[in-house]
């Protein structure tokens, strides 16, 4: 097969994993080097300084051992099956990068013949970038679970990212799809990398010269909707992954009804979307806005409401703490504000020390007020926006025919 014909199936074959970001990598460029992995990241997304990156994402081969009932690429697929060499992964993203086309390398795999014979190929493609060709830009590389440790620990050698996909949220939903597959295996690869990049950070403060061992962490993906597990047990899983396991990131994928025939899979013709985005929203609030799993769902709530954001859902769900006055509370109490920000919070915090708040203050803050008003008091908001006088059905109408009217409309030419 040749070189064109195997980038077009093994790249559409990496469509399907969406666990790469900005890799918080910090490897600078050496003398006689090539490239630069400052603020890289995911392919057409914007890195942290404002930069849109590119990255080459494909597969080593779509060729697998597995026969997962989700996947694509299951052993018992009829579908064109390709696979690189090593040396032919390496020459693709140099003359890829030479010409511009891209600034790193996301690369997952497969698992051919065994765990560690597919481990070894990425080690060796990582290995070559790196000190033969001197390849200084972003590399994020798949660690393989049942992979042995060696292998794992050099591959954080010379990866700016790895990532270890769960897949299915429970074991149970895993055994049931991907019956020769368990958490332990995915788990343990996870914990192995924790504990290194703990290690390291001890030896470089010590060696100042000590290799760095994924610098920019590790991520993790999980598919929504192939089985039939609640936001709840999503959002556990994520944050027993953050605290436990140090996570950077947990991506959740909406199942793509790509194996129709496998009746053990959801009929549905579309993924979920908007469940997806909601996912999303409510990792954010965990990661950034000191929400728990618990306040964002419960047994009586166990899915995120689709039709409205997860913060705002915690607000109606809770007239006992709202509204918030603006010149008293604390920032925790502010973070639960709808339509205040962390950066805005901060904001708020600062600006009262030297004078009290009106809407018009909060405005230039950046507060979204057409969010926050019935959550919020100040100076001349005091008795409209209480909780009290609103039923929780005619306050979720409010707040969606409030967000309708400031949806930007599409222009006509007539």
């Amino acid at each position: 097969m040749d070189l064109a014909k195997k980038i077009g199936i093994l790249a559409n074959a990496a469509k399907y994993d969406v666990s790469c970001a900005t890799s918080g990598s910090k490897r600078k460029n050496s003398s006689g080097g090539l490239g630069n992995a400052l603020s890289a990241g995911i392919c057409h997304s914007f890195a942290d300084d404002g930069r849109c990156i590119s990255l080459l994402k494909v597969l080593f081969t779509n060729q697998c051992i597995y026969d997962c009932a989700y996947c694509i690429n299951r052993r018992s697929n009829d579908v064109p099956r390709a696979a690189f060499t090593v040396d032919e992964l390496v020459d693709l993203t140099i003359n890829f990068y030479r010409r511009n086309y891209i600034e790193g390398l996301f690369l997952s795999s497969g698992v051919v013949v065994s765990p560690d014979h597919t481990m070894e190929r990425l080690v060796n493609i990582a290995k070559k970038l790196r000190l033969e060709h001197k390849f200084n830009g972003y590399i994020h590389l798949k660690a393989i679970p049942g992979a042995s440790p060696e292998l794992l620990n050099e591959a954080g050698l010379y990866a700016d990212r790895m990532s270890v996909n769960i897949e299915i949220p429970t074991d149970s939903g895993l055994k049931f799809l991907a019956p020769e597959k368990d958490h332990a295996s995915i788990i343990h690869p996870m914990l192995y990398i924790k504990d290194r990049i703990v290690s390291n950070k001890e030896e470089r403060r010590i060696f100042r010269k000590a290799p760095s061992y994924t610098p920019g962490g590790q991520s993790t993906q999980v598919i929504v909707g192939a089985t039939s597990e609640s936001d709840s047990d999503i959002l556990h899983l994520a944050s027993g992954l953050y605290k436990g396991a140090s996570l950077k990131r947990v991506y959740y994928s909406g199942y793509l009804p790509t194996n129709a025939y496998d009746k053990r899979l959801p009929a549905v013709s579309a993924p979920p979307l908007k469940r997806e985005n909601r996912l999303y929203q409510a990792d954010w609030l965990l990661r950034f806005y000191h929400f728990d799993v618990d306040e964002l769902v419960d047994t009586l709530n166990p899915n995120l409401d689709l039709d409205i954001d997860p913060k705002a859902a915690y607000a109606i769900r809770h007239p006992e703490i709202f509204p918030v006055d603006v010149n008293k509370a604390d920032y925790e109490q502010l973070l639960r504000v709808p339509g205040i920000g962390v950066r805005s919070a901060k904001l708020i915090v600062e600006a009262r020390r030297y004078r009290r708040l009106d809407s018009d203050n909060l405005r230039k803050i950046g507060v979204v007020m057409r969010r926050a008003k019935y959550f919020l008091t100040c100076n001349e908001l005091p008795s409209k926006a209480l909780l009290s006088d609103y039923q929780p059905g005619t306050l979720k109408s409010l707040i969606l025919h409030d967000a309708a009217i400031a949806k930007p409309q599409q222009l006509t030419l007539f």
